[in-house]
Formats: C-alpha cells, structure tokens, sequence
C-alpha cells in the first residue's frame, strides 16, 4: 500500500503525473479522508478534478483515519496539518510500504518513525528511471515541479542530474 499525503498528490497532478504514476500501482494507492478534502473538496482546479476522476475511478482509495489519540499526537509533536497527521497515522496504522509527502515537518516525522518515503520530485524521478517518460517530457515536468513546489535548488539540480542520465 502507497499513502499519499495532499501535497504530494497535487504536486503530481499539476505536473500531469498522476495518470502514469497510477497506472503501475494498480489498486494500491490510499488517501486519508483529510487529504481527500484537502484535494477536492473545496477548490475545482484542474488538479483538484483530476484526483476527483481518479478517486472516482477507485485508482486512488479514500480512507477513514479513526485513531484520532494518534493524529492529535502527530500534530502536536511534529507540529503537522490534519492530512498530513492523518497520513502518517494511516501509514503506521496499515504497514505502508512507501510514504508519498512533501511537507518538511511530514518529512521529519517520517523519518523518526521509521516510515519509507518519498516526494513528488522522487516519484518524477522513479518515473524517469523506469521508462514511463522520456528524458525531454521529465525535464519539462521538473521545470513545472521546480514552479509548484517550494524544493532547494541543490534538489532541483540533482534531479536534473538524475533525470538526464541514460534510462
């Protein structure tokens, strides 16, 4: 099981990276209701309609985080948003076996408790390595990822480092 927190599902749909991303995991990706929300439930950008179709089309499961106690403790120890709590907890909770999130104190988190994980920028670049996009259509969607999201330039150029390596 792969949970995804909102920012780096958004972050993978504005670069127009969701469809292939979902395509190679099956039925395998969750969400915590939170995030679903985060996502959709209010704003009807084009982003926010493309994780609303794969929703829809069960590419993407929504789940309910009911151990609230382990939420409120995340936020509060970690200094964490609802979804970004509610992942986390759903990972620990289900056993996942990757981490999708771009948040620094999500990041953290992850790490102290021992969560694998990754970045809208990783899963681009996984994407890349596999053979899913060419070099030219990954080098635009890190241009595009390098807008959106707020990463370092030393993670910027490794990426385009990696990218531009031969597949």
């Amino acid at each position: 099981m792969i949970v995804l927190d909102a920012s780096t599902l958004i972050l993978i749909a504005k670069i127009e990276l969701l469809d292939s991303f979902l395509a190679g995991l099956g039925p395998g990706v969750v969400i915590p209701a939170e995030v679903a929300w985060e996502c959709y439930g209010v704003k009807k950008t084009a982003d926010a309609l493309m994780i609303q179709r794969a929703v829809e089309k069960q590419q993407i499961r929504v789940i309910a985080v009911k151990n609230r106690k382990l939420v409120d403790k995340l936020q509060a120890d970690f200094g964490l948003g609802e979804g970004e709590a509610e992942a986390l907890a759903l990972s620990v909770k289900a056993k996942a076996r990757l981490l999708g999130i771009d948040d620094k104190n999500g990041i953290g988190a992850a790490k102290l408790l021992g969560i694998p994980f990754t970045t809208a920028m990783g899963i681009l670049i996984r994407a890349r390595q596999k053979g899913l996009i060419d070099r030219a259509e990954a080098l635009r969607k890190l241009a595009a990822l390098t807008r959106h999201g707020r990463y370092h330039q030393t993670i910027v150029q490794d990426a385009r480092r990696r990218i531009e390596e031969p597949s």
